[in-house]
């Protein structure tokens, strides 16, 4: 839930300060996806079985699995960016926030609280 908490909290600071933005849009993405493989059990090894998977670049038959590769390829395509478009860049990032949001939710049963 912290990760969640803070995630928001970086895209609402990268609204206020575009000057930061691009760094503080991908900090906010990162601690999506930390929150997601929180919820999911240990995070050293989902984010070991990510990148192992995303390495192999094959199709994988795994709803679960297919996104969380598709989480950290756009976590990656965020961080390759030098110039992001402010608005399109936002929604993705607060599209990704409650997506993790919502995965949460479904493996822990809690509800993470809104700011």
């Amino acid at each position: 839930m912290r990760y969640l908490r803070e995630a928001r909290a970086e895209l609402r600071a990268a609204q206020k300060m575009p000057c930061t933005a691009s760094n503080l849009i991908l900090e906010a993405v990162r601690k999506a996806q930390a929150a997601i493989y929180h919820s999911l059990g240990e995070p050293a090894f989902i984010e070991t079985v990510v990148r192992e998977a995303a390495e192999k670049n094959q199709a994988t038959s795994d709803p679960i699995l297919q996104c969380l590769l598709d989480i950290q390829k756009m976590v990656q395509q965020l961080a390759q960016l030098e110039n992001v478009d402010g608005e399109k860049t936002m929604k993705q990032a607060d599209n990704l926030i409650q997506l993790a949001s919502d995965i949460v939710d479904l493996f822990t049963g809690e509800t993470p609280e809104e700011d």
